[in-house]
């Protein structure tokens, strides 16, 4: 008997330890103002070319000139930077892209105040410029690739 306690035991405590060792899983959550909303920027050439800018800028080190999340930065992040051919990914809303970009979480920076032209940003809106929706835009195009 004592033997099948102590064996109980050691699994208990096992488990317990590698709880708290192992890393847990961190869902990426949007607020559901962001969930819903809309990219007020038509998805025409201009915007495609601005976004491009934006991406080449501010993203490409780490999610790859293809967007597959292979930058050159990608490496050395704990983990790897989303793929943007991914249907998981172009699943998303654009309000849920909108919100990632702005907030960032763990390794992705948040780019709210980085995007150019975009200082009247308004929390749960795309703000008053086209930046956002461009960069959103081009990300869409990557479903494509």
């Amino acid at each position: 008997m004592r033997k099948l306690l102590f064996m109980f035991g050691t699994i208990a405590l096992t488990t317990t330890v590698f709880s708290f060792i192992l890393p847990q899983e961190d869902p990426w959550k949007v607020p559901e103002k962001y969930e819903k909303l809309k990219n007020p920027v038509v998805a025409d050439e201009a915007s495609i070319k601005a976004g491009i800018e934006l991406y080449s800028e501010h993203c490409r080190t780490c999610h790859g000139i293809s967007g597959k999340g292979d930058g050159i930065k990608a490496e050395s992040l704990n983990k790897t930077p989303s793929d943007f051919t991914s249907v998981s990914f172009q699943k998303q809303t654009d309000g849920a892209l909108l919100y990632k970009i702005y907030f960032g979480h763990k390794d992705m920076p948040g780019f709210k105040k980085r995007i150019p032209d975009n200082k009247d940003v308004i929390d749960g809106t795309f703000g008053k410029t086209r930046g956002p929706g461009d960069l959103i835009n081009y990300l869409r195009t990557f479903a494509k690739k």
